[in-house]
């Protein structure tokens, strides 16, 4: 399109109902073009001996841009971590001596998104019911012994501790807390799974994770649930602290040696509570894959007679765990 037709096009609301082109209409287009030229260049002189026209795109010849600097992306390297030996989960530490940078940033986000920091949510099958794993803590009685310096973390996660889990239930697999078939909670949407309604309503910043006894016996891969259960839980800004079972009921330890797995991969705590009962009579276990209690010590006594059973050391051991991580990330 010429410069004519332009501006033709720029008069066209001057010229209204016209249609037709003509000598007249001619002669003001090319006046109206001279005269834009003139008025273009008295405004906006350019640094050359003549100047230019308004149409001309060319850049003064002294009109020189810096270069622009020559950006090189830093190559992203990842480097994946060794391969885990299968039986190396065995000599990990009972309690995590370190947390991840990972595991601090989850933290932060959760606090930015009002997770309570003083809070903290159950997930599992039996193992990890109401009243005899945590409950003492929260009604009573429990006698810490030689682990009085435990008392400060009870303090911190008060309510907690006796709290029911819409995500804990006998016979529950990572699948189930993954499905909405298994919440009969009245708080609970009828659309929400177990682990969704959990985090929901408690809004914790760390959920100890229990799972594997049930889900050996089950159809669906223990892995891909496991790892499903653990993406949900940082999706909510919440850090996941991974158990091992004391039980062996699938004969192979696979389970365990899954979730070890997981935790060396996403960089999360893991309470390797397997290697804690190790020491116990039978392993701390009373049955193939239920742990051993007293029937007339609090499961939460840490006497010398009370962390003879199972239960006793679980409650002790999942303590310090606690413990040990609420120091760690609660400190520069």
């Amino acid at each position: 399109m010429n410069l004519r037709r332009i501006v033709l096009f720029l008069l066209l609301p001057i010229l209204g109902a016209c249609s037709v082109w003509n000598a007249e209409v001619d002669r003001r287009v090319a006046a109206t073009v001279q005269a834009l030229a003139v008025e273009w260049t008295r405004r906006a002189p350019v640094a050359t001996a003549s100047p230019l026209p308004f149409w001309t795109l060319s850049p003064s010849p002294t009109s020189t841009l810096p270069p622009s600097p020559t950006l090189t992306p830093s190559p992203i390297v990842y480097q994946p971590k060794p391969t885990l030996e299968p039986d190396a989960w065995k000599s990990f530490p009972v309690i995590p001596t370190t947390i991840s940078e990972r595991v601090r940033q989850i933290y932060r986000l959760g606090q930015l998104a009002g997770n309570n920091p003083r809070a903290f949510s159950k997930v599992g099958d039996c193992h990890s019911n109401l009243p005899t794993f945590f409950g003492p803590f929260d009604t009573g009685p429990y006698n810490l012994g030689e682990y009085a310096y435990l008392q400060e973390t009870i303090d911190y996660f008060k309510g907690s501790w006796g709290r029911r889990s819409r995500a804990v239930k006998d016979g529950l697999t990572a699948s189930a807390a993954l499905a909405v078939l298994w919440n009969d909670w009245k708080d609970c949407s009828r659309m929400e799974t177990p682990l969704d309604c959990e985090y929901r309503i408690h809004k914790p910043a760390f959920a100890l994770i229990s799972f594997g006894t049930n889900d050996v016996m089950g159809s669906a891969p223990f892995e891909i649930t496991l790892r499903r259960v653990i993406d949900v839980t940082i999706g909510h800004n919440i850090v996941p602290i991974l158990v091992t079972k004391a039980d062996n009921a699938e004969g192979d330890h696979h389970a365990n040696r899954i979730i070890a797995e997981l935790a060396y991969e996403y960089d999360l705590p893991l309470w390797n509570f397997w290697a804690a009962v190790q020491p116990l009579p039978d392993h701390g276990l009373m049955s193939r894959d239920h742990l051993s209690y007293s029937e007339i010590l609090s499961s939460a006594d840490f006497s010398s007679q009370g962390l003879k059973y199972g239960y006793n050391v679980r409650n002790l051991t999942g303590l310090q765990v606690l413990d040990a991580i609420r120091r760690m990330i609660t400190q520069p």
